[in-house]
């Protein structure tokens, strides 16, 4: 796999990502290790700052798997809340891991179905709360 790319996070998301990590039911699981990783490496900015072209929490947005040649249209969501039918991605699941903190145009390796990586480019950003004044949700 190639080298992770830069990522910004919203202290809010980090805050309530934090929370969820301390869940009993998330103890030892090596999904919340690989999330916890992600947000240690993250450049974390007030949601005010948040640049509007960064994949957050509930941000919906568009992303291209370069292997398939597939578009896909997911919200990255809080893991009560993923309904793969509806394209809601929990950000427990490996690819909202990868989106977490992403900018339009940036390009991660995730793991896909069997372990074989796949190469994933955030296209656009349909709605993130920040850019939308929604700062504290």
């Amino acid at each position: 796999m190639s080298s992770l790319p830069p990522v910004i996070m919203s202290s809010l998301d980090v805050a309530r990502l934090e929370r969820l990590l301390e869940t009993q039911e998330l103890a030892g699981n090596p999904a919340a290790t690989a999330l916890q990783a992600e947000i240690d490496r993250a450049d974390i900015r007030e949601p005010g700052e948040m640049p509007a072209d960064v994949v957050t929490m509930n941000s919906r947005l568009t992303c291209h798997v370069r292997e398939d040649s597939t578009l896909h249209e997911l919200t990255l969501v809080y893991p009560d809340q993923a309904d793969l039918s509806a394209g809601r991605i929990s950000i427990m699941a490996p690819v909202g891991m990868a989106l977490l903190g992403l900018r339009v145009g940036q390009t991660i390796e995730w793991p896909g179905p069997k372990g074989k990586p796949l190469t994933l480019e955030v296209t656009s950003l349909c709605y993130q709360p920040e850019a939308a004044g929604e700062l504290h949700r």
